[in-house]
């Protein structure tokens, strides 16, 4: 995505890992975490959807968009503690995490790093179509499938725009970032570290073969401050499907400007 591109969406780079659409006189700031081999632009329509009230901010990973050229991450520790150092300049005032799939993962990591440093909070955590640690760690894994098996549970799980997932040149160079994400977290063990003194909410579509309903209530277990589940149409992918993302973008903006 070129510069243009980035800031006719309202997205503009700032730092290696942050790309966010500057609102001066916000009132509070959200900052998502994409899914694998997913990149900050997943986002950029978000900015427009929410209010102005909402400072749209996107982590940019290694290994994807203006970052292609970079190796993608191999160890979940150092890239925690990379992105909370980037974030913290943008840790004042409101502010809240998203993340989709191994996005919610990150932004969990993150905010249990800020906990055990006596940092900021987040408002809120919004951890999107992930199973609680415990239940993820019995899912089988896929990384290590064939490559071509790998491919197909991807396609599977959709998430790419037709034209893309029609193209072979194009997926024969997304899919290597997909997996080594896949790779990074179907190899970490998570731990149960301290309650985090964030609200969690956790988001999923009723059909997701990746994070059963049944595989979601966990996340009540890492947290001390309040938690809900919320289910939507669709599957794995149901916050960019037309009118499901009307149904979240609404739930946000209410949950995040709530007196």
């Amino acid at each position: 995505m070129t510069t243009q591109t980035r800031r006719s969406s309202g997205l503009v780079l700032e730092s290696p890992f942050i790309w966010r659409a500057r609102r001066p006189n916000s009132r509070h700031r959200l900052i998502c975490f994409p899914h694998a081999g997913g990149g900050a632009s997943a986002f950029a329509d978000w900015v427009h959807a929410l209010p102005a009230e909402i400072e749209v901010v996107a982590v940019q990973l290694p290994g994807r968009q203006n970052r292609i050229l970079e190796d993608p991450a191999t160890e979940v520790g150092p890239l925690v503690r990379d992105v909370t150092q980037a974030l913290l300049p943008l840790l004042n005032g409101s502010f809240s995490f998203f993340g989709h799939s191994c996005g919610a993962l990150l932004g969990y990591e993150v905010a249990q790093l800020l906990h055990a440093q006596g940092g900021p909070r987040p408002d809120r955590l919004f951890l999107s179509a992930q199973p609680s640690p415990a239940a993820a760690a019995l899912r089988p894994k896929i990384h290590n499938l064939s490559e071509e098996e790998f491919r197909a549970e991807v396609m599977r799980l959709g998430g790419f725009d037709e034209e893309v997932a029609l193209d072979e040149d194009a997926m024969d160079a997304l899919i290597p970032t997909v997996l080594a994400d896949f790779a990074l977290w179907e190899q970490h063990a998570m731990t149960q570290g301290p309650l985090i003194d964030s609200p969690i909410t956790a988001m999923v579509g009723e059909s997701d073969v990746r994070a059963p309903l049944e595989t979601i209530e966990g996340w009540g277990d890492h947290t001390d401050a309040g938690f809900e589940m919320r289910v939507y149409p669709g599957g794995h992918f149901y916050l960019f499907d037309a009118g499901t993302d009307a149904q979240v973008f609404e739930f946000l903006s209410q949950t995040l400007l709530a007196p």
